[in-house]
């Protein structure tokens, strides 16, 4: 008598099953990208329609069905003619750029300029397409505070991610209703200054404050108030993210830039940067690394391009030189 267990054919037979199942997409998915000849690597011809192997020239398929468009463009002036598709959706508007814009071109399909009576009607229609697409006084907020933010961000040069982002954190403030009690440019400024903050792109306090239209005490106030109640993780700004642009507007060369970071490195590294304006720092390690590269740059051009004044760069450029003469003598 045998005292072995005896197999259960059921599950045998499901597991052959899905061994030869998969065993026949893994054939057919080499079959896709492999060539059958010398099993080479498959690649596919947009331009004749044919997939051929890249090793011995074997043409696999032909008559491939091209899913691009059927037109050709040359520049990019000629593809957004021809194209047939809008914009991007986008959160730099309050619609997302989905609604419908009439043109302000008072012509039809052809060129031809509209009589006087399609031209008053033309004006009607645009007058209530406008109503339409700010219903509610929730979007008529949107829409001015996206147009103050890209206001803003041209006037400080910052990119579209920045002002994405800006848009993103604004719509979030809105919809958990942070609004009450404080202006729409404030808000939108705070969101803006948070944003370059978050994508290592800032701009000092000061150079926000010339182009906002609030102060800057409310500014801070409200930007305090947007990352507490929204959680966002803003890092403590890195004066290394300055020195580009001071030494850009001053004209100044690569080396300059150079030797400035390594200062605001040294200085990290000595921990003197605790509790002092990352501003000040940048300015007074750009004009510390002109001083030590032998290139003609005051301080009043330093603190006029960085909106800092004289005794700020005096005493952070002290401080950095110090520093360098102490680890020379070390």
């Amino acid at each position: 008598m045998s005292n072995s267990t005896p197999q259960n054919p059921t599950t045998i037979n499901r597991t052959e099953q899905t061994t030869d199942g998969d065993t026949t997409e893994e054939r057919q998915r080499d079959e896709a990208t492999h060539c059958p000849e010398c099993s080479g690597q498959l690649v596919t011809d947009n331009e004749h329609g044919e997939t051929v192997c890249a090793d011995c020239g074997l043409v696999v398929e032909t008559d491939n069905v091209d899913h691009g468009p059927e037109w050709r463009a040359f520049d990019s002036n000629e593809r957004d003619q021809k194209s047939r598709v809008g914009a991007p959706t986008t959160n730099m508007m309050h619609d997302k750029g989905l609604s419908t814009n009439i043109g302000w071109q008072d012509k039809d399909a052809y060129g031809k300029s509209l009589s006087s009576n399609q031209r008053q009607k033309m004006q009607r229609l645009r007058t209530w397409n406008e109503r339409f697409r700010t219903r509610d006084s929730k979007e008529r907020n949107l829409k001015q505070a996206l147009g103050e933010i890209d206001r803003m961000a041209s006037a400080l040069g910052l990119p579209d991610a920045v002002r994405e982002t800006a848009s993103v954190i604004y719509r979030r403030a809105l919809e958990e209703d942070l609004l009450p009690g404080r202006s729409i440019e404030g808000v939108s400024t705070a969101a803006l200054y948070a944003a370059a903050r978050q994508l290592n792109n800032p701009r000092s306090l000061d150079e926000f404050a010339g182009v906002s239209r609030v102060e800057k005490m409310e500014m801070t106030r409200t930007y305090r108030y947007i990352v507490r109640e929204l959680g966002l993780e803003v890092e403590p700004a890195d004066p290394e993210q300055y020195v580009p642009r001071f030494v850009s507007r001053l004209d100044l060369d690569g080396e300059v830039e150079r030797e400035a970071r390594r200062l605001l490195r040294n200085a990290k590294d000595a921990a003197i940067t605790s509790g002092k304006s990352p501003v000040g720092l940048a300015a007074a390690a750009v004009y510390a690394a002109a001083l030590l590269t032998n290139q003609k740059v005051t301080q009043n051009q330093v603190g006029e391009v960085a909106d800092i004044s004289e005794v700020t760069i005096r005493n952070r450029y002290k401080e950095l030189l110090e520093l360098e003469h102490e680890d020379l003598v070390n």
